[in-house]
């Protein structure tokens, strides 16, 4: 039987550091969606660490809804659901129930920015109030790059795709505000990255 599962050598450098991160800034209990799952290995991890919410993956690609499936499998993970197909992008999500919060991991700068507007746009009409967005990744500040290494990824990723790209911070969070999201905290993580932590007003 073919084992469907993905690796990302970069989920396991990143997982136990955005992990303390939610710890604490996760609610209590409640569906957490997270947009743009890739391999699956994020939402298995944290769905162990954290028993008391249930995690919705979703990718907009077969392939990677397969692995995410093969890691619910492999994981045993009973407090994850099936992954669905969800674009980010999309003009209005169709989802149930109200997520309690919202993860994105590593999507705002390998997409088009389009992507980020409909991240906002949909998260804004989807959480409840007070509800959580969390986003982690490469940023620039005050428009320009935290590090050496971020400029050089940031070349790599518009060679690969003139679309994509590391965003300035003071950007998206600007397009969050048009969404009712406001910055609750920015923490700085391991190999000049961020988490971002947006709340719905």
């Amino acid at each position: 039987m073919t084992d469907a599962r993905r690796f990302a050598p970069a989920t396991e450098r990143n997982r136990g550091p955005i992990l303390e991160v939610l710890r604490s800034r996760l609610p209590t209990e409640g569906v957490v969606l997270e947009i743009a799952s890739g391999t699956g290995e994020h939402a298995v991890h944290f769905a162990a660490a954290l028993p008391h919410l249930a995690f919705q993956p979703s990718d907009p690609d077969p392939d990677n809804r397969a692995s995410i499936a093969a890691w619910i499998e492999h994981a045993g993970a009973s407090n994850v659901r099936a992954p669905i197909d969800l674009d980010a992008a999309a003009p209005k999500w169709t989802i149930a129930p109200t997520p309690a919060a919202i993860l994105c991991i590593n999507m705002v700068h390998i997409s088009p920015w389009a992507a980020t507007l409909g991240l906002m746009r949909n998260a804004g009409a989807a959480l409840r109030p007070g509800g959580t967005l969390y986003l982690y990744g490469a940023f620039k500040r005050g428009g320009a790059h935290t590090a050496p290494s971020n400029l050089a990824f940031d070349d790599g990723l518009r060679t690969r795709n003139p679309a994509w790209g590391v965003r300035d911070l003071e950007a998206v969070i600007e397009v969050a505000a048009t969404a009712g999201l406001a910055l609750a905290d920015t923490i700085e993580m391991p190999a000049n990255n961020l988490s971002v932590v947006l709340r719905r007003n």
